[in-house]
C-alpha cells in the first residue's frame, strides 16, 4: 500500500497529543514521546516547535476498569479508583525513572498485608485519602515524579467491565474477562453512562493527534471509548486519530484476531468511524520467541492490508518490534515514526 500522511491541524507551538489506554502499551508509548516534548513538567504552556521538542502537551487520559491484583485490592478497600495503570504512566513520564521510578514501581514482597502491593499504590491511596481527592492525588504525585505531560483517569466513577462471550454468557470484571478463553462478543461499562474527566474532554478539543493503544483490546482501549462523552469528542475531533496495532493476539480477548478484526471491534462498539491511520509492525517475531508465545496462546497479529483497505483506512508500516525476553514496542522509534509522519513532515491527505 502506498504510503500516505494526514496533516496535523498544530500550529508552530508544537503539537498537543492525547493517548488513550492502559497496561504496559500506554506506558511504553509514552516512554518513547516525552523525549520530544517542548517543556518539563507541570501544566502546558506556550512553546516554540522545533524537530528536537515538536511536542508542546502531551496528555495521557487512562483506563480505570482494572480489578485485579494491587490495584484491585486497594479499590475494594479503600474505595478508590484503581491505581496501577496510572502509576505506570508517571513512572514512564517522569525525569527520573532511575531512582523516584523505582521506588514507586518497588513491590513488597513480604508483610501481611503489603505483599503484592507496589509503594507506587500505596503512595496514591494514602494522598487520594489526604486530599480527599484522586485527580489530586495524581497531580501531586507527578509533581513529586516530575513527570513530563500530564495524566488523567477517564473517569472519576467506580466502574466495571462486563463481557458478554460468544455462547452469550456474561462475565463481570476485568480479571475474569482476562481469565475467560471464549471469544469476546460485546464489552459495556458497569453502569452504562458515567461522566468523563472534563480535563480529559478539555485535552481531546484541543489535540492535534490522537492515539490508541497499543494495548488490551477489549480491557485497554475499549473501556475509554465506551464513556459516551469522551467517544463523541473523539469522533468530533478534526485530529489526525491514529490505532497502534498491537504485536501480539491476547489469549482468550484477541485470540485468532487480524488487525482488521482489531479495528471492526471498535467499529462495532462505536458510532461512526473513530480511526483514519493504522500503525503496525512489519517485523517478524524470532522463530524461538514466537514458538514460546504460541505456547501460551498468543500469534503475532496478521496485517492484512487489502481487508483494511476495505475499511478505509490508511496503513504505516515499520519495522516496531523489540525483544528482551517478552515482545514489546521499540518506544524510541515507535515516537520518532509517530512524529515524522503526522507533526514534524505532514502531507497532504491526497
Amino acid at each position: 500500500m502506498k504510503k500516505q500522511r494526514r496533516t496535523a491541524k498544530h500550529a508552530p507551538r508544537g503539537a498537543r497529543i492525547v493517548a488513550l489506554g492502559g497496561g504496559t502499551g500506554l506506558s511504553t508509548l509514552l516512554r518513547g514521546l516525552k523525549e520530544y516534548l517542548a517543556h518539563g513538567p507541570a501544566e502546558p504552556g506556550p512553546a516554540s516547535a522545533n524537530r528536537a521538542h515538536p511536542i508542546a502537551d502531551l496528555a495521557a487520559i487512562v483506563t480505570v476498569t482494572d480489578d485485579g491484583g494491587s490495584s484491585g485490592r486497594l479499590r475494594r478497600e479503600y474505595r478508590i479508583l484503581p491505581p496501577g495503570d496510572i502509576r505506570n504512566c508517571m513512572v514512564a513520564l517522569s525525569d527520573d525513572e532511575a531512582l523516584l521510578g523505582r521506588l514507586f514501581q518497588y513491590r513488597f514482597h513480604a508483610g501481611r498485608g503489603l505483599r503484592g502491593h507496589s509503594f507506587g499504590n500505596l503512595f496514591l491511596t494514602a494522598l487520594t485519602h489526604v486530599t480527599g481527592d484522586f485527580t489530586e492525588a495524581v497531580r501531586v504525585s507527578s509533581k513529586v515524579l516530575a513527570i513530563r505531560g500530564r495524566i488523567f483517569p477517564s473517569t472519576l466513577a467506580n466502574v466495571t467491565l462486563e463481557a458478554t462471550l460468544e455462547n452469550g454468557r456474561r462475565v463481570q470484571g476485568e480479571t475474569r474477562i482476562s481469565k475467560s478463553r471464549l471469544r469476546i462478543r460485546r464489552i459495556a461499562l458497569v453502569p452504562r453512562r458515567v461522566r468523563p474527566l472534563p480535563e480529559a474532554l478539555q485535552a481531546i478539543a484541543a489535540a492535534d493527534l490522537i492515539l490508541l493503544g497499543p494495548g488490551s483490546l477489549y480491557t485497554s482501549i475499549l473501556p475509554n471509548l465506551l464513556i459516551p462523552e469522551l467517544a463523541s469528542a473523539i469522533a468530533k475531533s478534526k485530529a489526525p486519530r491514529v490505532y497502534i496495532a498491537n504485536l501480539m493476539t491476547q489469549p482468550g480477548e484477541t485470540s485468532g484476531y487480524t488487525l482488521a478484526d482489531h479495528l471492526r471491534a471498535i467499529h462495532r462498539h462505536t458510532s461512526g468511524r473513530f480511526v483514519d491511520w493504522v500503525v503496525a509492525n512489519r517485523r517478524p517475531v524470532s522463530p524461538d520467541v514466537a514458538r514460546r508465545y504460541r505456547a501460551q496462546g498468543a500469534e503475532p497479529v496478521d496485517v492484512n492490508l487489502h481487508e483494511l483497505q476495505k475499511l478505509g483506512l490508511r496503513v504505516i508500516l515499520d519495522d516496531l518490534l523489540e525483544e528482551y525476553g517478552v515482545i514489546r514496542h521499540d518506544a524510541r522509534r515507535l515516537a520518532r515514526l509517530l512524529l515524522d509522519e503526522f507533526v514534524l513532515r505532514p502531507r497532504s491527505r491526497a
